[in-house]
């Protein structure tokens, strides 16, 4: 490899297992020459993690909620003390009550509604006004997002409005912190089998269904969206900011199905 992050030290949230998008994310950094440390929530995705990240190297791995200041003040103060600066974070973190992605929209309780947004969106927020004060020479924050926010996709619901409120606090974060040489992204993948992809209803028609009709006739891989994010990360990147990055083999550009896949035909 070329090692475009040779040097760079960052840390990588909501790795759940070797299917995750954020170790696709950790593999490819780490063979850029990265150096991670890990951040789970709980300790079976402790065990599952441990493994993977000596795989690359990384014995920093820290037990972190989110919704709990005091949990984060405790990650972020460990990272200050072992390392004393990042240059990059990749935010890999989401939730909502898989029973309600599976109705209707209007059905969305309000505890779902502040759950979601608040592990979706908000914590993005707070991890990077923590994670800049470990950046005084600039870096880089990664989040991820999903068309569900701008495109009306079936079983996504609440999910599709807390990715849409995430990828509006990238761009206010992105103007917040550019001053600091802090950029912020978020890389956008088609479906992907993955935990979280498989939690939500008519996952695998609808993994089939953009596979058969993008341009490129493709899915994103765990290798593509780990490319885009050492990319991001690296020093090429360093004029990118505000930018939602789609890694969906075009999909995205459809305004409906191939002819050979449209009803009827």
């Amino acid at each position: 490899m070329a090692e475009l992050l040779s040097g760079k030290r960052g840390v990588v949230m909501g790795v759940a297992n070797d299917r995750s998008i954020a170790w696709g994310i950790a593999k490819a950094m780490a063979a850029e020459g990265a150096e991670l440390a890990f951040t789970y929530q709980g300790e079976a995705f402790g065990k599952r993690l441990t493994p993977l990240a000596a795989s690359v190297g990384s014995s920093i791995l820290l037990d972190v909620d989110v919704t709990n200041d005091a949990s984060m003040d405790a990650a972020f103060a460990r990272l200050k003390e072992e390392w004393g600066t990042i240059d990059f974070i990749v935010h890999a973190v989401a939730y909502s009550d898989k029973t309600e992605l599976a109705g209707r929209f209007i059905n969305t309780s309000r505890e779902n509604f502040r759950n979601s947004l608040t592990i979706s969106c908000y914590s993005l927020i707070d991890v990077a006004k923590r994670a800049a004060e470990l950046m005084p020479d600039g870096g880089t924050i990664l989040t991820l997002t999903y068309q569900g926010s701008n495109a009306v996709t079936p079983y996504y619901n609440v999910m599709g409005v807390a990715k849409a409120a995430l990828e509006s606090a990238v761009r206010y974060l992105a103007n917040d912190l550019g001053p600091q040489k802090i950029r912020v992204n978020a890389i956008s993948p088609g479906p992907m089998k993955t935990l979280a992809g498989s939690a939500i209803a008519g996952a695998r028609a609808t993994f089939r269904h953009t596979e058969q009709n993008a341009p490129l006739r493709a899915n994103a891989t765990l290798e593509t969206i780990g490319g885009t994010a050492v990319y991001l990360a690296s020093d090429y990147g360093s004029m990118t900011s505000g930018e939602v990055l789609r890694v969906d083999g075009g999909y995205h550009v459809l305004g409906m199905p191939q002819p050979a896949f449209l009803n009827g035909h």
